[in-house]
């Protein structure tokens, strides 16, 4: 009976000691990547995740209920951002970024808006849709949502449309704009969705292997740069 209580304390410390090594299955350079002359983030203290991502990506819209997983699994002292990207102005994904930062500022960013966007792209009879259902490919530029048709969207949350296309068009968004574009040019992004962890570290799902994996070494760089902070 000693000899079986021994074993099994030693198969359990051995699979204690794996679990315990789990994270090493991550290599840097391969699942995730460092990002070269990170910048601190604008909410000090606390560690920043942000995804690159844009209303027009089909896989930023796949990855979305995976996303809701990881802002729910957030600990304390972490929190979630968001920088639209811009660079398929074929698939309207600069006016999508001109509405994000719009909404930001009219205070209408939230989730509630959030998810709703991907449904009028990407819903059935979507009235924001870029793709064309019959051919599945991006509709003909002249045919794609403008900041008016996204204003008028954007109504049905309490937005002006006046206003909301008159704030999309000041100096203030254009501003913004142009930074997100050097902003994901500095992190290296040349994806989305792309999830940027306190500015330090990337991956994609694509680099991890799934959009779980993805969550679970963001939730594994989270901690890591948390505890890194407690121990300054």
């Amino acid at each position: 009976m000693i000899k079986r209580t021994v074993v099994f304390l030693l198969l359990a410390a051995t699979a204690g000691l794996a679990f315990a090594q789990t994270p090493q299955q991550w290599t840097e350079g391969k699942q995730y990547f460092a990002i070269q002359n990170p910048q601190p983030t604008n909410q000090p203290g606390k560690v920043v995740v942000t995804e690159v991502f844009s209303f027009g990506c089909p896989a930023c819209n796949q990855f979305e209920p995976s996303l809701d997983k990881l802002r729910a699994e957030l600990p304390a002292g972490a929190v979630l951002e968001f920088v639209p990207a811009s660079w398929h102005p074929n698939e309207d994904w600069p006016v999508f970024q001109r509405a994000w930062f719009t909404a930001k500022a009219l205070g209408l960013d939230n989730k509630q808006t959030h998810d709703a966007m991907f449904k009028a792209i990407w819903g059935p009879n979507g009235p924001l849709a870029t793709y064309d259902p019959a051919t599945q490919r991006p509709k003909a530029e002249a045919n794609l949502p403008t900041i008016q048709d996204v204003a008028k969207f954007y109504a049905k949350f309490g937005a002006k449309p006046d206003q909301f296309v008159a704030t999309a068009n000041s100096f203030a968004v254009n501003l913004q704009m142009k930074r997100a574009d050097q902003q994901v040019m500095a992190w290296g992004v040349d994806s989305t969705p792309t999830l940027v962890i306190d500015g330090k570290w990337r991956l994609t799902p694509a680099s991890t292997g799934g959009a779980q994996q993805a969550i679970d070494l963001t939730l594994y760089l989270v901690n890591k740069e948390l505890a890194a902070k407690k121990a300054k």
